[in-house]
This record gives C-alpha cells, sequence and structure tokens, in this order.
C-alpha cells in the first residue's frame, strides 16, 4: 500500500506553523505548503520565485521564505 501525503502516521510539520522559512537550492522550485507540510487543512499550491531575489511572500498566508546555503 502506498502512504498518503498527509496522514496522520507520518512525521509532518504543520503548514504554515511558521511565518519564516529558510530554504536551500535543493528545496526548488519553491511552493507553499511545501513538502513535508500536512496539506488537509492548507491552502492551494502555489509555486514562488525564491530564487529571483532570494526572498519570497506566499500570496495565501503570508509566509515569508528566505534562501539559506545553511542546514537549518
Amino acid at each position: 500500500m502506498v502512504a498518503k501525503a498527509g496522514t496522520v502516521d507520518q512525521n509532518l510539520i504543520p503548514a504554515n506553523a511558521q511565518n519564516r522559512y529558510a530554504v536551500r537550492p535543493k528545496d526548488l522550485p519553491l511552493s507553499c505548503p511545501m513538502p513535508g507540510m500536512y496539506l488537509w487543512n492548507s491552502h492551494p499550491k502555489v509555486y514562488l520565485p525564491v530564487q529571483v531575489t532570494g526572498e519570497a511572500k506566499c500570496p495565501y498566508c503570508g509566509a515569508r521564505y528566505h534562501m539559506t546555503d545553511a542546514d537549518e
């Protein structure tokens, strides 16, 4: 049986739980909510062009993303 994303038995973080997220080049293309977040109570997926300026803001939830080289 294939595991479904967002099930309660997975170790996922709540979507939109923070207001600022650090993303790395390996996270691109960037979408909000990000993979690894619960999706059932979030907004539609939107892709954000964070690589253009190093920062991006989600138009749905207001979460801010910034590029980093560090493993945070």
